[in-house]
């Protein structure tokens, strides 16, 4: 359900209108009528043919549509303050000194959940940036929390991209986790800190980008419930709409619960990000030959182009997985909570019977949504059965894609999504020595891809939100690494970065009749910026944010800079 727009039309004039149109047209208005576009165009025009127009000066600023995050996970964001975060401690004693004050605030007995240690939105460097370079031990949190059991939680591995992820739990919550010594059979990822004399210190260390932990053993701690969840996602559209997204594309999948919560804030009228939402299906319970009874039941929730729900919000899709390894089984304990992901750990099938699962996927007419290369044989096989053209399956977070690679996706028609994030500006570098220079235009090859004619959007995977850093990325090519650019020759030009962050992003949800343009009759979805990003130097492109952002003719942000 929207959010209720404004009656009278609304002229947003002197501006800089970047339409993202087939023709990368300019113009210096634009017209919302309602929930949709009017009309762009010279404002003199304009405002002759709508005399009863509102009018809203743009200070000469640029306007572009709405940006749409192809791998968004929005809901990440507002949870991040739902426990007491650590930001700032510069030393072990920093950090004791700030649980002391939420033990003084609490009820003997009481859980003390806080974030993990170090700086968002990556969390580098830790234990470097303490100045002891090493995490607190449970005795250090006794001193402070004799009486409350005291978790300090682990990054979401996939924020910073390194491991180890660490977390440290003070006596009460080992013995309430019933941790006297390390568990038996633990997996080889996981390692439970001991000193000299064989005791536990507190510090955990899981060498896997997904907590284990915190799910299989601190079971008695604090956790998301369905109010924090919504909640959550009140606080990251507001987050989103800042720098101007409007909508998001969640390939990874969602869980019920994650589904839950988006339709509770969707019936309250309270959405300001359109979303569409790929299902998360868990296979651990289920007959693993029966995927075709299990997409005649699913076809009618997530079948077809657009699933179930409307232009707030659709269902649609399955995202497709290898396997349920023993550490997904341990995460799945905590079932149906998921933690951080909001997708189940447990929607992987065998790699043996992937070929089965995508085939009967398609034959019951759902999309399938990957998010690794080593699906593509597997994609081609299925469309040796059932052709793929059209159905615009998905392959997500290109990593590495070679020229036959890169043909063969669109000759099936399957569309993308890009994860420059990690794969140019993190692990580019390393990603190109570990292939050879030789095939360096083969990382996040964006340019071949568009110029193969594939439909590509960009994500942020939630770190950080804003969907410039990505833009930017795609632009520079910038590594940290290196401090320069890795595959120089897939840079994309501004425009067509612009591009596969609005219309090109469209073609995910088979929604570009509607929306990544500003032309008339397409939702009024759109967002006036900080900066022109067309001609601001090239590395304040990830620094932009909204002055006032619209969803469906409705401002949603607005910082006040923007005037009548």
């Amino acid at each position: 359900m929207p959010p209720e727009g404004n009656s009278a039309p609304l002229l947003i004039r002197n501006a800089r209108v970047i339409t993202c149109d087939a023709d990368f047209s300019i113009h210096d208005s634009v017209l919302i009528d309602g929930d949709r576009l009017g009309a762009v165009g010279p404002a003199a025009t304009l405002a002759s043919k709508n005399p009863d127009a509102r009018t809203l000066d743009a200070g000469g600023r640029a306007i572009i549509p709405g940006l749409m995050d192809g791998h968004a996970h929005l809901d990440r964001e507002g949870l991040k303050s739902v426990y007491p975060s650590l930001a700032g401690c510069a030393s072990i004693g920093d950090i004791l000194e700030r649980i002391e004050k939420l033990v003084a605030d609490a009820e003997p007995g009481d859980w003390i959940v806080t974030m993990p240690i170090g700086e968002p939105p990556y969390y580098f460097g830790v234990p470097g940036n303490l100045a002891e370079k090493r995490f607190p031990t449970r005795h250090e949190l006794d001193s402070v929390s004799p009486d409350n059991p005291v978790y300090i939680r682990p990054i979401w591995g996939y924020w910073r991209h390194q491991l180890p992820i660490s977390s440290v739990a003070n006596t009460k919550a080992l013995e309430s986790a019933g941790l006297a010594a390390p568990p038996g059979e633990l997996p080889e990822t996981i390692v439970f800190e001991t000193d000299g004399g064989g005791q536990l210190t507190g510090v955990i260390h899981e060498h896997s980008f997904m907590p284990i932990v915190e799910l299989a053993y601190f079971t008695a701690m604090p956790r998301f419930g369905a109010a924090e969840r919504v909640a959550g996602l009140r606080r990251s559209m507001e987050i989103y709409n800042s720098t101007g997204t409007t909508s998001v594309y969640e390939e990874h999948g969602c869980a019920r619960e994650l589904i839950d919560a988006w339709r509770t804030v969707n019936a309250a009228g309270e959405a300001t990000v359109r979303a569409s939402l790929v299902y998360s299906p868990s296979w651990h319970f289920a007959d693993k030959g029966a995927y075709e009874d299990a997409m005649a039941r699913w076809t009618g929730s997530v079948g077809g182009n657009q699933g179930t729900g409307d232009e707030w919000l659709r269902v649609a899709g399955i995202f497709a997985d290898f396997g349920i390894e023993p550490d997904n089984m341990l995460r799945a304990r905590a079932a149906p909570y998921t933690g951080w992901s909001g997708f189940n750990y447990d929607s992987g099938v065998p790699r043996e019977k992937m070929v089965d699962f995508l085939t009967a996927l398609a034959k019951a007419d759902i999309r399938s949504n990957a998010i690794w290369m080593e699906f593509l044989p597997l994609y081609e096989q299925v469309n040796g059965k059932v052709p793929l053209a059209g159905r615009r399956w998905i392959m997500g977070h290109l990593d590495r894609a070679n020229d036959d690679q890169i043909a063969s996706l669109a000759d099936m028609g399957i569309a993308m999504t890009s994860h420059t994030n990690r794969y140019v500006y993190k692990h580019g570098a390393i990603f190109r020595d570990r292939i050879g220079a030789e095939h360096e235009n083969e990382i996040a090859p964006l340019k071949s891809v568009l110029e193969a004619g594939i439909h590509i959007g960009l994500g942020t995977d939630n770190v950080p939100t804003t969907l410039w850093y990505p833009i930017w990325q795609a632009v520079t090519r910038y590594n940290m690494d290196i401090d320069g650019p890795i595959a120089p020759d897939q840079a994309l030009t501004r425009e067509q970065a612009l591009r596969c962050a609005t219309i090109e992003a469209a073609h995910l949800t088979f929604e570009e009749e509607i929306k990544g343009s500003l032309e008339p009759g397409k939702l009024a979805d759109l967002a006036i910026l900080s900066d022109d990003p067309l001609t601001c130097p090239e590395n304040d492109l990830k620094d932009i944010t909204s002055e006032l952002t619209v969803v469906g003719g409705r401002i949603v942000h607005d910082t006040g800079i923007v005037g009548p």
